[in-house]
């Protein structure tokens, strides 16, 4: 039930932070929760790779290169699902900061940790 819910979350976070963002558009609500879901797997399958791959250079940025790596995961996303468009890094960027602070805050309030 928790899963349903974090999709859900993430589906109207998505939603509504492409209307406040000029760079990111989603055309439907159904394109958000296709964004939702495939965030979720790159996620869950790319990103501990990337992590992995620039320990490096997220060690000498103390952590913020991680900030990046998120970017690029919305970037991959906005190839993959034709509803979604990022217009360039800096967006992917901040839609990628924001996006993880309002879900860390919903998920707070509404997934019940037992």
């Amino acid at each position: 039930m928790n899963l349903i819910i974090k999709l859900f979350i993430s589906t109207i976070v998505v939603f509504v932070l492409s209307y406040f963002l000029p760079g990111v558009h989603v055309t439907s609500l159904t394109g958000a929760l296709m964004v939702a879901v495939v965030l979720g797997l790159l996620n869950t399958f790319l990103k501990p790779i990337l992590v992995l791959l620039t320990i490096p250079v997220t060690f000498f940025t103390l952590g913020l290169f991680l900030l990046v790596i998120n970017a690029i995961i919305i970037i991959i996303c906005d190839y993959f699902i034709v509803e979604f468009s990022v217009d360039g890094f800096l967006d992917a960027l901040l839609f990628s900061i924001l996006l993880s602070i309002t879900q860390s805050i919903l998920n707070k309030i509404f997934i019940d940790e037992k």
